[in-house]
């Protein structure tokens, strides 16, 4: 890939002095710019040249930030990620054809995990589809199903520009949940695929500036109100943040929170989840349910979310309903009735059973072999209030469920769908979303509140996104450790079904995958700094170094 030229005043290459395609582009980008959209990802392409030339000139003026990937399945992930982060859209950018295709896996993400994105795509004019002209599929509508907005744009030049500014208002508007029939507060991912004659580019105003505006936010949903008598039990999955935490500690309920949920701190939180539920003697005293985020890393905690016995509500994180036992209350916002001030003998004792301590684990030897609860650990004690920590879809985010203890710590995963496509490219968007936020104004970093972004994969999700590496020279570095317990496989299947049905070859050669990459060269042909770190004191080491660009730290693990 071509690096950009350095940032600063340039002149406009010789060529048409108007295009309705720039002109529709400029008129899109401000708008998006208007509504607080403040970072986009651009993947090369010819058709989408309008709209990468007027990001690109925003972005020189100060008004947006650019990140530039080759990938277009690494692009949407990391608008995804910056998303996660930030809470308002990020854009994608990509030309026609299959680069479109490239940004399905994010979509779906969105859709299912509640979280904005906008998707820009340039097509072809409407004579040239169906034609069998170059580089021209099915696009108006390829993300429907998952789409919270999907409009096939007018063609420029043949309307009024004024449109595209109005389109990029309902496009944030959508994105972010203002907008929507039956998911109004919910966010998701909107479409925008947008046609063009030629020429595809045109001069630009010089300087290309925007008037930055704040993201529109949805307006509050009529609460829920809940009464504190039943016997109650909170559970929290992936992206529940805090609001479940303030729940039980509201109603004096127990607290079941995945570690993925942002959730797992306080007094109410339940250790040991999995064998309290299994415990029939409490679990069968459950009257009544209530259900934050996407819980996606237990048997028993979907065993309990499809009794039929007890009553669910279920408050709506992403674009479908929780409703495994077929009769769960869909609610976005649960209040609390304050109907009494003092808790019962009886609330007390139900919190109580949840919540009693259990053994305390035994310290790490400094000096032994690591596994993956040594690991979990070192990770999860390295990490503060000002870091970020991203678990990806691997056997190592079930062992950290299990073993670690609760701490306020802002973590993200990819539990809509559960996949490991884009776990690194997440992970950078986070990165660049929290070194934003701790820059001041005229994009200086402040330094303190700018923590480090981590994620922990095991090493075939760090392998299928591996095109996440590739970073342009002339854009800020992300302050991101990428941490990979490195067993040599797919070891997940070993707990799964299948490892009991297939024969042991068959299970290695369709399940398991053995690799043996070697991690050290790969990071150095990407530009990153490497570290193998094979005891808990290395680990320890490795993971307090300064992070100031990217580092991949390898730990070895055994089957």
């Amino acid at each position: 890939m071509t690096a950009l030229p350095p940032a600063g005043p340039a002149a406009a290459p010789a060529g048409p002095e108007a295009s309705p395609a720039t002109e529709a582009a400029v008129r899109l980008l401000t708008g998006l710019i208007a509504h607080g959209v403040r970072d986009v990802v651009l993947s090369p392409g010819s058709r989408s040249q309008a709209l990468a030339l007027a990001a690109v000139a925003l972005a020189r003026s100060g008004s947006v930030r650019v990140h530039v990937r080759i990938d277009e399945r690494v692009a949407g992930f990391t608008a995804l990620g910056i998303g996660r982060e930030s809470g308002a859209p990020a854009v994608v950018v990509c030309t026609s054809g299959t680069a479109a295709a490239g940004y399905l896996p994010a979509a779906m993400e969105a859709f299912h995990a509640g979280m904005p994105l906008i998707l820009l795509t340039a097509d072809r004019p409407p004579e040239l589809r169906g034609v069998g002209a170059n580089q021209a599929t099915i696009q108006p509508g390829m993300y429907r199903p998952w789409a919270r907005l999907s409009v096939d744009a007018p063609v420029p030049g043949g309307t009024d520009p004024a449109v595209f500014a109005d389109l990029a208002a309902e496009a944030v508007s959508a994105a972010v949940g203002v907008t929507g029939e039956g998911l109004a507060g919910v966010a998701g991912p909107v479409h925008l695929n947008l046609p063009a004659r030629e020429p595809l580019s045109g001069r630009l105003p010089d300087p290309l500036r925007a008037a930055p505006g704040p993201v529109p936010r949805p307006t509050s949903a009529e609460p829920l109100p809940v009464a504190r008598g039943p016997r109650t039990l909170v559970v929290a999955g992936a992206d529940a943040g805090p609001d479940a935490e303030r729940i039980a500690r509201t109603g004096g309920w127990p607290l079941v929170a995945e570690i993925v949920s942002g959730s797992r701190f306080g007094d109410h939180v339940v250790p040991a989840y999995r064998e309290r539920l299994r415990d029939p003697a409490l679990a069968g005293r459950i009257e009544r349910v209530m259900v934050f985020g996407h819980p996606t890393l237990s048997r028993e905690v979907a065993a309990l979310l499809r009794r039929t016995d007890i009553e669910i509500i279920a408050v709506r994180c992403g674009g479908e309903r929780l409703n495994l036992s077929g009769a769960a209350v869909d609610a976005r916002v649960i209040e609390v009735e304050a109907d009494r001030a003092a808790r019962t003998d009886d609330e007390a004792a139900w919190l109580a059973a949840w919540t009693r301590a259990e053994a305390p684990h035994a310290d790490v030897d400094p000096d032994g072999a690591l596994d993956r609860a040594a690991l979990v650990r070192a990770v999860w004690a390295a990490t503060g209030s000002d870091d970020r920590l991203l678990f990806g879809s691997s056997r190592i985010v079930r062992v950290a469920d299990q073993v670690l203890a609760g701490k306020d710590v802002r973590v993200h995963a990819n539990r809509g769908l559960a996949g490991i496509d884009g776990t690194i490219a997440t992970g950078i968007g986070i990165a660049l979303a929290a070194r934003a936020g701790g820059e001041t104004a005229d994009g200086v970093p402040e330094g303190a509140g700018v923590g480090v972004a981590r994620v922990l994969l095991g090493d075939l999700s760090l392998l299928h996104d591996v095109g996440s590496f590739l970073l342009p020279a002339d854009e800020p570095s992300p302050r991101i450790q990428v941490v990979v317990g490195n067993d040599g496989g797919g070891t997940i299947f070993d707990g799964l079904e299948v490892a009991g049905t297939a024969a042991a070859g068959d299970l290695d050669r369709a399940f398991y995958t053995p690799q043996s990459v070697a991690l050290g060269p790969l990071a150095a042909a990407y530009g990153w700094t490497f570290v193998r770190a094979d005891t808990p004191a290395g680990l320890e080491r490795a993971l307090a170094a300064s992070a100031a660009g990217p580092h991949l730290i390898e730990v070895p693990l055994a089957r």
